[in-house]
Order: C-alpha cells, then structure tokens, then sequence
C-alpha cells in the first residue's frame, strides 16, 4: 500500500477528468493482490480510495470520525474544491470550534468508491486496457463502499470510529456501517436518510439516468475515449434531481412565479421564470465537476439500498446486538426522505433495545436542509457528540 497519487491518462481531458485519476487529495492504493470482493460478485483492484483528513488522530486512535459525503459530493468536506474554488461542501458543521471539531477529532472524508475525484470509478483507468472502465466498471453498492472505507481505517490502524455521520446516501452508508461493522462505531448519526431507497426515488433516478443516456454525446458510456461529454443530459439529470432536494416552500419562498430579467412573459421557451434559470444554472454547473457515467452508478447503488433485506427482510435484525449509540435527524419538508422513513429506523432499533436518540427538525428547506444552515441541527449534534465524547474519554 501506498499513498501517492495516480498518473492522469493522456488527452485533453478538462480538469474535472483530471481529478478523477490524479486527485488533488491524499490517495490510499490498494493493489491488484488486495481486490475489493463485491457485492455482485466480482473483484475489483487495484483500487484507489482519494481521502481529505482534518484535525490529529489522538495516541490511542479513539477520536476518529468518518463523514460518509451523499450522492453528489466528494471528500471536500471543509477545504477548498479543486475543481470549482469553492468552499468544502459542509464547512458549517467541520472546522474548529464546530460541531464536528477538528481540535478535538480527527476527520476522514474519502471519496466513495465509484465517485469521479480519485476513487475507483468509471472515469478511472482500467489497467487491463489502459482506458477509462466506463462501462466495464463493475456496479457497486452501498456495501461495497463501506467496505472500501474499511480498507482505509485498516490503512490508519484505527479499530474503532468514535463517529461515523452522514446525510441523504451518506445516511445510507452510516447505517451499513452500522450494520455491518458494529464494533468498529461507537456512535452512528445517519440524517435525511432511510434503510431502503423507495420506488419514487428510484422512479426519480431512472429518469435522470435516461436524460444521460439519451444524450448522443454518452456513446454507450464511452464518451472520455470518443472524445466526447454527455454534458445536456447530465445537466437534465442534475436538473430533475435538484428539484427533489428542495420543497415546495422553499421554492415559491425563494422563487414564486417571479421573472428573471424580463418585465413580462415572451411567449417562447426562453428561461422566463427564475426558478427556470436557476435549475439551467444548477445543470451546467453540475456537469464542471461530476462525471456522467458515476452518476449513473451511484443513483444505481442508492437505488439497490435495502438494509433489512440482508437481514431476513426484518430491518431490526441488522441492529441486533449493537453496543453503537445512534442520534437519527430527519426534517419536517423532505419529500425525498421523509421523516417516516427515519422513524422506521428508530422503531427497528428500539426494538432490540440500543440507545438511539431521534429528532426530526422543523424548517421549510427540504432535504438540503442538512447541508445548510440549520441551528437546530448544529445544536442537537453538537449535544450528541459532546455527550458520546465525554462517554468515550475523549478530552475537551
């Protein structure tokens, strides 16, 4: 194992492409002798799993916290993205004298694995052919990212997490984790998130995925070797997909039927209404940082996520025996994850009797409420992790 960046394939590939294969992060390699055994049974290596961290990991390795980034993100989580040169994407919740407070833990953001910013994705170099794997790139699932964060904690000897949070799919991988490695977390706070992605949102991700796919630029997936860049239909996706995170509220708050840079309507198909430019907006500068084809296979992953059906399709089976303390956080206007899903989780661990806390938060945002400014929830994690520290040993 070693830490240092891939090489870039050649070609005139823009910077985002760039990064999926030279990441301007730390890079942990795993070699071709140590594949990843996946869930649909084949293996994957070598495999690269790009990672930001923040903070020291104190001598007894007790005070690590994993941040599982959601669907869309990356392991920016508070510094600068290289690509956009904006801030990390939760830099509200990860700094000093923050909820998550990197004088007093250490934070480990890693790119999951089929992401575009140097873990092992689609756009990555497939060594067998010296392209990018494209569709080649074998599907993956919710599981097989933990399973590649695994690898990550080994490389840190870290045994055991003393958190491991996450929102919306990063929700989902908290509860795998959960699941599947409970004497590796100490504390688990999965928010806006649910133990099985529901048939509307599996509807919603199909449709994004054939906007991609109908783009003549995709070329069956192969549009980094054609030259090519699906961008239209990557910022359809993008577009459909943006809708779902936000709520009605919030929307005719921000927007209502107010115009955009017009005094009245023009009769054509122009972008009369603001909340028509700002989705236009929201897709063309989507498809600057992210890549089509790990589009596609992570809406497949969240897609295939159904923890209890592991678990003998009962969901409290996946708990069963857990010493993990857990903090559940929905909100009031998620559509996307509704707080009923969240409830579903609690039920299933109260019924095998671990300590969980829940609180569903009341704010008009929708299910971005998790990446914004939210008193509320800063408040509520900053009591849970202060109070699982204490619990813990873990110094002030």
């Amino acid at each position: 194992m070693n830490t240092a960046p891939t090489t870039p394939f050649d070609g005139s590939a823009p910077v985002r492409l760039a990064e999926a294969n030279a990441p301007s992060s730390k890079v942990l390699r795993l070699p071709a002798s140590e594949p990843l055994k996946l869930a649909c049974d084949q293996l994957l290596g070598p495999v690269s799993i790009a990672y930001e961290t923040y903070g020291e990991l104190n001598a007894d390795k007790s005070n690590a916290v994993l941040i599982c980034h959601a669907l869309t993100g990356d392991q920016y989580v508070a510094s600068e993205h290289p690509v956009t040169k904006k801030p990390g994407w939760w830099e509200p919740m990860v700094g000093p004298g923050k909820p998550i407070d990197t004088d007093r833990f250490f934070v480990i953001c890693p790119n999951i694995l089929g992401g575009c910013m140097g873990s092992t994705g689609p756009a990555s170099i497939n060594p067998a052919t010296g392209k990018p794997y494209a569709l080649e790139f074998p599907v993956i699932t919710v599981s097989d990212m933990v399973n590649a964060q695994v690898r990550l904690l080994d490389h840190f000897c870290i045994d055991q997490l003393f958190c491991v949070i996450g929102g919306s799919m990063g929700g989902m991988q908290v509860l795998q984790w959960a699941a599947a490695y409970p004497d590796r977390v100490f504390s688990a706070i999965p928010i806006a998130t649910a133990a099985r992605h529901s048939a509307q949102n599996i509807a919603f991700h199909e449709v994004g995925r054939q906007a991609i796919m109908a783009d003549p630029e995709w070329k069956q997936g192969a549009y980094l070797s054609h030259g090519t860049n699906p961008a239209k239909g990557l910022a359809v996706a993008r577009m459909a997909a943006h809708i779902t995170y936000l709520s009605e509220q919030a929307l005719h708050l921000k927007f209502g039927r107010n115009l955009q840079d017009r005094e009245s309507i023009t009769y054509g198909f122009d972008a009369d209404f603001q909340i028509e430019s700002y989705l236009r907006h929201q897709g063309s500068t989507f498809v600057d940082r992210f890549d089509a084809n790990s589009y596609l296979y992570l809406t497949r992953a969240m897609d295939y996520f159904d923890l209890a059906d592991d678990y003998g399709g009962v969901l409290a089976n996946a708990f069963r025996g857990t010493a993990s303390r857990f903090c559940i956080v929905s909100f009031t206007s998620d559509w996307l994850f509704p707080t009923s899903d969240s409830r579903q989780v609690v039920h299933a661990l109260n019924a095998v009797a671990a300590k969980v806390s829940f609180v569903e938060i009341n704010t008009d945002k929708g299910h971005d409420a998790f990446l914004l400014d939210e008193p509320e929830m800063f408040a509520t994690l900053r009591g849970f992790i202060g109070s699982a520290a204490r619990t813990r040993g873990i110094g002030e």
